[in-house]
């Protein structure tokens, strides 16, 4: 089986630290399980391949430079073209799987004029995001691609409920199933992760992830200090636009309990996390969460206690007081006691590291690509008749 990995969006690097790059490569990973020869079509490698994926066929194209907004949207429509022939050369493919993005639409076109199976996956509402965070000239361009895509895929996998719906409304025709983030049971079992040295009598409070607004760490930070615990330390992996604004949150009392990792690779995330007692997901209240955090699967496949806001799926994955705790998003006084509370409780650390283990068993990236699939069939046989 010859499957095509599209992925144009030129924020995603495929082989890259993000947490869209480890997607793209647990994906991947998942379908060179089941046998299959992958061709990854996209203009941002990010680096070498991991070398359990240095079998995966890559086709870059052109990369996007820098440049004004007009200049780029072009650019990147520009990719279809190149992507056409670069896909025609190289194929014929059983599947394709796209990761969608703004301006990309010839991969899921061309699959269905060659009666080729696809599947889109949908990780955002990438229009709203991009005209707020970035900037978007051609938004009805941008709207009409989405409502071609949407509607030609044989199916959408859509990360989140918030995001099916979302691609509903632009498409009411779509094939819709919804597909969450996942975890490797392997990279992240508590039997097999390397451990980390940490200081003697010490309870660390963890965070993994790109340090941007929406993830809530202004929360983490205000309930770290109001502990006011020397025995604590709070550690922050991961790098991001927020970072410098976040160290000059920080008392002159705290400033030594914190720590900032800056960028690591995936390979290090493991080894990371054996350093920490809690892990915490301190999202804020936001009006329309639509995320699948792949943080939260890979602090319970570690086995970590989780601690988490009440809110979107996070509500649906942890079960308070069975598998971690929650609090009402943006509630620093309820995170700050939860975390004094495990800190003293080394019983019900053990039992939510347990049963937050056995949570994640069901929510491998294999499992998860095993029900897509099986939607994809269902689909399939809808259309047909």
């Amino acid at each position: 089986m010859r499957l095509a990995y599209i992925s144009l969006d030129p924020g995603v690097p495929v082989f890259g630290q993000k947490g869209c790059s480890v997607h793209v490569q647990e994906i991947a990973r998942a379908f060179q399980k089941l046998g299959y020869e992958i061709h990854l079509f996209s203009p941002r490698i990010g680096g070498e391949a991991p070398s359990d994926l240095e079998a995966v066929k890559v086709h870059t194209l052109s990369p996007l430079a820098k440049a004004d907004l007009e200049t780029r949207e072009k650019a990147a429509q520009s990719l279809n073209s190149e992507l056409t022939q670069t896909f025609l050369r190289t194929g014929p493919f059983d599947l394709v799987y796209e990761r969608y993005s703004l301006w990309s639409f010839a991969g899921i076109s061309l699959a269905k004029r060659m009666g080729i199976a696809s599947i889109l996956e949908v990780n955002a509402p990438l229009i709203e995001e991009q005209a707020t965070h970035r900037g978007l000239l051609d938004e009805a361009g941008a709207r009409r691609i989405a409502k071609q895509v949407f509607g030609e895929a044989s199916l959408i996998s859509a990360v989140s409920e918030e995001v099916a719906k979302y691609v509903k409304l632009t498409q009411a025709n779509a094939r819709v199933a919804i597909s969450p983030n996942g975890v490797n049971l392997e990279r992240f079992s508590p039997h097999t992760l390397p451990t980390l040295v940490s200081e003697p009598e010490t309870f660390t409070v963890g965070f993994v992830g790109t340090l941007k607004p929406w993830h809530g760490l202004d929360t983490l930070i205000t309930a770290f200090e109001q502990l006011n615990d020397p025995q604590m330390r709070l550690l922050i992996v991961g790098d991001g636009p927020e970072r410098n604004r976040l160290e000059t949150l920080l008392s002159p009392k705290v400033r030594n309990q914190v720590r900032f990792t800056g960028s690591v690779s995936p390979e290090a995330i493991p080894g990371l996390l054996t350093s920490m007692d809690v892990a915490v997901a301190p999202y804020p209240a936001l009006e329309r969460f639509y995320f699948s955090p792949l943080k939260l699967y890979e602090y319970m496949a570690a086995g970590l206690p989780v601690v988490a806001s009440r809110i979107g799926q996070i509500a649906q994955i942890i079960k308070h007081e069975q598998n971690g705790l929650l609090y009402e998003a943006g509630d620093t006084n309820a995170l700050a006691q939860h975390l004094k509370r495990l800190k003293h409780q080394s019983k019900l650390r053990a039992e939510l590291s347990m049963a937050a283990r056995n949570s994640a068993e069901s929510h491998s990236w294999d499992a998860n690509l095993s029900r897509l699939l099986n939607h994809l069939d269902y689909a399939q046989v809808k259309v047909l008749n």
